[in-house]
């Protein structure tokens, strides 16, 4: 694939483009496919070791130079209201590595209040691989105290991969 870096710096009013610099336009930064994951299923945690939700996808790059965007939205979080030091945390994979922390203790109040919200992150990350490559979410009560949950009532959490050409 073609790179921006084979493009001019800057174009002028009325230039020309060679028919190399149409080809390294037409190329650079394309999104080359396109691949979604959804789930309902609620997950919980009350402890601090992270488990997998059920929020995952693969997808298979063309190029192991292209980047892939990552675009995260878990709806359905809760925090219970058993101690004043509930809350939970999420992280997101690519296989068995983490790759972003979404949030650390979200939800915490200081109170024992419960809390319902969604976390969302987007992330351009660089595989280098053209195998197979899963996507997936964690999440964990950090402070043991309490339980906390995604997709709670059945809402729909969504995870969108896109690979970029480099």
């Amino acid at each position: 694939m073609a790179t921006p870096t084979n493009l001019p710096a800057t174009f002028t009013s009325g230039a020309v483009l060679t028919a190399a610099q149409q080809n390294d336009l037409r190329g650079a930064f394309r999104i080359l496919q396109v691949v979604s994951g959804t789930t309902t299923t609620s997950t919980s945690s009350s402890t601090a070791t992270f488990v997998d939700t059920t929020l995952t996808a693969t997808i298979t790059p063309q190029s192991s130079s292209s980047k892939i965007l990552v675009i995260v939205t878990q709806n359905g979080c809760n925090k219970s209201n058993g101690n004043a030091f509930t809350a939970l945390s999420l992280r997101l994979l690519r296989g068995a590595t983490v790759i972003q922390t979404i949030g650390n203790s979200l939800g915490f109040s200081g109170n024992a209040e419960q809390a319902n919200f969604c976390a969302s992150t987007t992330i351009l990350d660089s595989p280098a691989t053209t195998s197979a490559t899963t996507y997936k979410t964690q999440l964990n009560s950090p402070f043991a105290f309490a339980t906390a949950t995604v997709q709670t009532s059945s809402v729909e959490s969504t995870i969108i991969l896109m690979e970029v050409s480099a």
